[in-house]
C-alpha cells in the first residue's frame, strides 16, 4: 500500500481536470453554434418577409439587450468574486456569454453576411480550444496559426473584390502577414514564453507560418486564387491534425 493514500487518489483527479475543462468548453461552443443557427433559421432563412422584418426591428435588439444584461451581471460577479479563483472564472464565463450574445446579434443586424463568418469561427475556436487543452504546445500553436490563416483566406475570397471593403481587407491581411513574421522571429529567439516552451520543437511553427504567408500573399492577387489557396491550406490542416492525433495517442 502507498504511504500516502491521499496523494495516490489525487493524481487521477489532476489528470481529469484538462478533460473536464475541455468538455465544458465544447458544450459552451455547441450552445453558441446553436444560437447562431437559430438566428440563421428565423432571420436569414425566414419563412416570410414579415418575419425577417420582425427579427430585424425587434428580436435582434432583444437578443442584444439580453446579452448586455448578462454581460453586466458577469462583470459584477467577477468583481464580487475576485478573491475566489473558481468563482471568478465563473464570472468571466458569464461575461463571455453575454458579450458573445450581444455582439453576435448586433453584428448580424449590421450585416447579414457576418453570420456566415461567425458560424465558421465558432467551430474553429472550439477545435483550437481542444487542441490547447490536450495537445502539445507546438501542435496547438501551429494549427492555431493555420486555422486563423484559413479564416483570413475566407474573408479575402469573399470581400477582396468589394469596392467598399476590399482596401480594408488588404490592409488587415498585410498586418496579419507582419504578425506571422513576428511569430517566426519570436520563435527563433525563444521569446514566446508559455506559448512555446524552450524544449518544444519549433519546426511545425515555422512550417505553419511559412505556408500561411505564402497562401495569403498569393490570395491578395485575386479572390479566385484565394479560393484555391484556402482549400490547399485546409488539406494541410486536415493532414497535420490527423498526424498530431495519431502521435498524441
Amino acid at each position: 500500500m502507498p504511504k500516502n493514500p491521499k496523494n495516490g487518489r489525487s493524481k487521477p483527479v489532476k489528470r481529469d481536470e484538462p478533460m473536464t475543462g475541455t468538455m465544458k468548453f465544447f458544450l459552451v461552443c455547441c450552445v453558441a453554434e446553436l444560437y447562431l443557427l437559430l438566428i440563421r433559421r428565423f432571420y436569414i432563412n425566414a419563412d416570410s418577409e414579415l418575419q425577417r422584418i420582425a427579427w430585424f426591428d425587434t428580436y435582434l435588439w432583444v437578443l442584444a439587450g439580453a446579452g448586455a444584461v448578462i454581460l453586466a451581471v458577469g462583470v459584477a460577479l467577477s468583481l464580487l468574486w475576485r478573491a475566489d479563483k473558481r468563482k471568478r472564472v465563473l464570472g468571466w464565463g458569464v461575461t463571455g456569454v453575454g458579450l458573445f450574445a450581444a455582439a453576435a446579434a448586433l453584428l448580424v443586424r449590421w450585416n447579414m453576411s457576418t453570420l456566415t463568418l461567425l458560424v465558421v469561427v465558432v467551430p474553429v475556436v472550439m477545435l483550437l480550444g481542444i487542441l490547447w487543452s490536450l495537445y502539445d504546445r507546438e501542435c496547438a500553436l501551429s494549427l492555431t496559426i493555420l486555422g486563423v490563416s484559413l479564416i483570413v483566406l475566407w474573408v479575402c475570397r469573399r470581400v477582396l473584390s468589394s469596392v467598399y471593403l476590399g482596401l480594408y481587407v488588404k490592409i488587415a491581411a498585410a498586418v496579419y502577414l507582419v504578425l506571422l513574421a513576428a511569430v517566426v522571429y519570436l520563435t527563433k529567439n525563444g521569446k514566446l514564453g508559455r506559448l512555446l516552451p524552450p524544449k518544444a520543437d519549433p519546426l511545425p511553427v515555422y512550417v505553419a507560418c511559412g505556408l500561411s504567408i505564402a497562401a495569403i500573399a498569393v490570395a491578395l492577387v485575386s479572390s479566385t486564387i484565394a479560393y484555391y489557396a484556402m482549400w490547399a491550406l485546409a488539406m494541410v490542416v486536415f493532414g497535420l491534425a490527423v498526424y498530431y492525433t495519431v502521435k498524441q495517442l
